[in-house]
């Protein structure tokens, strides 16, 4: 089981906005989205997740540009002062405290009205993982770890838990009857579809996981603390919520034995990072590499086109490491 505990964390700003469904929707958007010059309600998100909730619960009333293209990793986003000012346009922007510290900044100095902050919406936890603590080990060493997350060092990845992702969903579709009155009733139509479907799709990973041979999986960066806690599996991440910190010898050597006790086939690693320590400790240890993943970005390399699509990907790749019947 995952282990919680307080994690020592510098500020930790960032944020998850509303952007667009598929890859096309977000590939020309740096940053507002200024929908009054059609009639359509301006969002902007800060990465694919709410980027996803804006366009399936908004549909034709909504205009949504992101500000992480397809392909960036969200983490490591800049904004430029000009994005700033185009941010400042939009009707409407929601963002997850808590992940991209230059989208936190840029929406303190929007002053746009309509602000959502999606980590009120459902309750962000501390998860523990080995990765955690031995990227502290990491940091001694001169490893570095740039960005701590949250208050406390809560777990900002709640998009890949189907129930806390409706209940962001809810929030969103409130938020956006209470900007465009006129559409309300198409809105929350649209919320009761789209969560109704994350339900089906956490009943999904329960059945498909209920019977795993094995509990624990390895991982590249510690983005699964609420997926593994959800469905009871115990996340061994290299690194820890950062996926380019880079993790001690000491915590590649405990992964190794580790994998060993807990019967590990597969080290996962993921489309947007550097494969290059999961592919390590693979080697290393003789297992199978394999995707999963964060769903912080969708490209062409994504097993999917789209949220409900990576997710079955995800579930589909861990029954097959996990030995799930």
């Amino acid at each position: 089981m995952n282990v919680r505990r307080l994690i020592p964390t510098a500020a930790l700003a960032g944020a998850v906005a509303l952007g667009a469904t598929a890859l096309t929707a977000c590939s020309g958007a740096a940053a507002g989205a200024d929908g009054g010059k059609d009639g359509k309600v301006g969002v902007t998100a800060s990465f694919y997740p709410m980027a996803f909730l804006a366009e399936q619960i908004g549909e034709d009333h909504v205009k949504v540009d992101s500000l992480t293209r397809p392909g960036v990793e969200p983490h490591d986003l800049e904004i430029t002062p000009k994005q700033t000012g185009r941010l400042g346009e939009a009707d409407v922007v929601v963002y997850l405290k808590g992940l991209q510290p230059a989208v936190d900044k840029a929406v303190g100095l929007s002053g746009v009205k309509n602000v959502v902050d999606a980590a009120t919406l459902t309750e962000l936890e501390v998860h523990g993982s080995a990765g955690h603590d031995h990227g502290a080990e990491g940091h001694a060493e001169g490893e570095g770890h740039d960005h701590d997350h949250g208050e406390a060092g809560r777990d900002p990845h709640v998009w890949l838990d189907p129930t806390k992702y409706a209940e962001i969903a809810k929030g969103v579709g409130a938020a956006l009857e209470k900007a465009d009155p006129e559409h309300a009733a198409d809105y929350k139509k649209n919320t009761d579809e789209l969560v109704g479907k994350l339900t089906a799709l956490d009943t999904e990973f329960k059945d498909g996981l209920q019977n795993a041979a094995s509990r624990t999986f390895i991982t590249t960066h510690s983005a699964f603390g609420y997926l593994a806690e959800r469905y009871a599996l115990d996340q061994e991440a290299i690194s820890g919520v950062d996926p380019e910190s880079e993790p001690s010898p000491a915590r590649m050597k405990e992964l190794q034995g580790l994998a060993k006790q807990e019967n590990v086939s597969t080290v996962f690693f993921e489309t947007l990072a550097s494969d290059k320590t999961a592919r390590t400790l693979a080697a290393d240890t003789g297992l199978k590499t394999d995707v999963l993943d964060p769903l912080e970005g969708i490209t062409d390399k994504s097993q999917g086109a789209d949220y409900f699509e990576v997710m079955r990907s995800n579930l589909k790749n861990l029954q097959k490491a996990l030995g799930a019947k």
